[in-house]
């Protein structure tokens, strides 16, 4: 057994040597420059007697930064991905938190980073990839002193106090993530990720490791694509992109634009699988009419279990109104969902998905508070310590025994004397033909449940609409039409730019 995920880096370097590893628009590393390179950084961190420290990632989005990353690994040190757009003062918060022995740079963006709170060593990318220095016993003897608990990367999240929450992410649950994905869509070195997800978000492990594992190749796809849907889909189809893994925003500005009507990819795309929110059945069946013989599969999880716990591969017709499950626990995952009481649900029951097993975050970085409200002992298991996360997202199980999403726990509002799930009205409006993204927020103050659409319709349109699917209780009290739905960093609808609204 390997405790490192960079034992994937050296056998693939060994196998495929000359072939593409990844490649953004400006430049594209092999396996093999790939491994020298991270060797090169290793080397420097090893030099500088860096052990199991925070190593944050200063770069723009390319394959710098997964050298960088795996130059951390080598080392047996943790990566954190600091994006070169964030605010200042999110970047300030996070350097707090993170404490970095080191930022990996440019000597260009060295200058940028000045202006953070910051009086740390640097590593300039730029000298130890070129200088040719690798001192391999050295950095052998460091990784076989780290064990595969050791952390890999911390991911900073938003935090309910305003103070990002870092994600602890040990080597194990990525090793036992990408086992799974890789057997379970039988990913191997012939195949092609167009990669969407940005590096500070945990979308793009799948990628990432998928194709360190295997040998595939991965095409970091430019930003600006994702709003010019038919220069995308020509993008996949040029670089013979196989398999897929977006957040359903980006799939659903591709259905609605039609983009597939002037580009045919059905000899090229193989594989759609998303994740990191809902994904409407009536975009998603515009995918399916356009490429009926692709694989579609819903993940679904929270960053603290390593990207996702649960899947659905899409097996059978549904109706644009009805919702996707979100499918079954994945290999050595358990899910556990709990009721008020923390029993296991019965029949169609709501109740909290908690999860348990190797995939699990190892908390929240220098948080111990924070950690203790997440991660629980399991309610079930009075013998042994026995830790579970608790996702706040609650489920139910279809007549299947799939899982089905609902909201989040914070989503579940009070109204007019009923519970209500507002992730219920979200599928319900999403199946009208006009609207294409949607999300719905209740306004506290004025006890109103609001409406935020991409379609300028009218309130007694809408719930005529949905007067078959939700009950009149439920109907939207207030109408908001956005020209263009605000979208965050992550490619999700952004909730936090719509509250201020209200």
């Amino acid at each position: 057994m390997k405790a490192n995920v960079t034992y994937w880096l050296d056998r693939t370097a060994e196998l495929y040597p000359n072939k593409t590893a990844f490649a953004d628009a400006k430049k594209s590393v092999t396996f093999d420059q790939m491994r020298k390179q991270a060797l090169g950084i290793a080397t420097e961190l090893t030099r500088r007697n860096l052990f199991k420290k925070p190593v944050a990632v200063f770069l723009e989005k390319g394959v710098d930064v997964l050298v960088s990353f795996m130059g951390a690994a080598y080392s047996v040190n943790f990566y954190s991905p600091i994006d070169v757009d964030m605010p200042a003062s999110r970047v300030n918060k996070i350097l707090e938190v993170l404490e970095p022995e080191v930022v990996i740079t440019t000597g260009e963006l060295q200058g940028v980073f000045a202006e953070y709170d910051y009086n740390g060593e640097f590593l300039l990318f730029e000298d130890v990839t070129t200088s040719g220095e690798i001192d391999e016993a050295a950095v052998e003897l460091a990784r076989r002193k780290g064990i595969d608990t050791d952390l890999l990367y911390v991911l900073f999240t938003s935090g309910s106090t305003g103070i990002p929450k870092g994600v602890t992410i040990n080597h194990r649950a990525v090793i036992d993530y990408t086992d799974w994905v890789t057997e379970t869509f039988q990913i191997t070195e012939e195949d092609s990720f167009g990669n969407q997800a940005p590096f500070y978000f945990d979308n793009s492990i799948l990628d990432i490791y998928s194709t360190i594992k295997t040998g595939a190749t991965c095409y970091i796809i430019p930003k600006e694509l994702f709003s010019q849907p038919v220069p995308l889909l020509e993008y996949l189809k040029d670089h013979r992109i196989n398999t897929i893994f977006w957040v359903p925003s980006a799939l659903i500005v591709v259905a609605k634009l039609r983009a597939f009507k002037n580009v045919d990819l059905t000899d090229t795309l193989k594989r759609v699988l998303f994740c990191g929110e809902v994904m409407p059945n009536k975009q998603l069946n515009a995918w399916r009419k356009a490429l009926p013989d692709a694989l579609y599969a819903n993940l679904y999880g929270p960053t603290e279990i390593t990207d996702a716990c649960t899947y659905y591969i899409v097996d059978r017709e549904f109706a644009d109104d009805e919702p996707l499950p979100i499918g079954i626990p994945m290999a050595n995952t358990d899910i556990l969902v709990l009721n008020d009481k923390n029993e296991l649900v019965t029949g169609d029951e709501v109740g909290e998905l908690c999860v348990r097993g190797t995939s699990l975050s190892m908390g929240y970085y220098k948080n111990p508070e924070k950690t203790k409200e997440a991660f629980v002992q399991n309610p079930l298991n009075n013998a042994v310590p026995e830790l579970i996360y608790r996702t706040g997202d609650l489920v139910k199980y279809n007549e299947y025994g799939e899982i089905i999403y609902l909201a989040r726990k914070d989503f579940q509002i009070k109204h007019m004397g009923h519970r209500i799930e507002l992730g219920e009205i979200e599928t319900a409006v999403s199946a009208i033909e006009e609207i294409t993204l949607c999300c719905c927020l209740y306004d506290t103050k004025r006890q109103k449940i609001v409406l935020f659409c991409d379609a300028d319709l009218s309130k007694e349109y809408i719930h005529e609409k949905i007067s078959k699917l939700v009950p009149e209780y439920m109907f939207p009290n207030r109408i908001v039409y956005m020209e263009t739905m605000p979208i965050n960093a992550n490619g999700k609808i952004d909730r936090v730019k719509l509250k201020e609204l209200l």
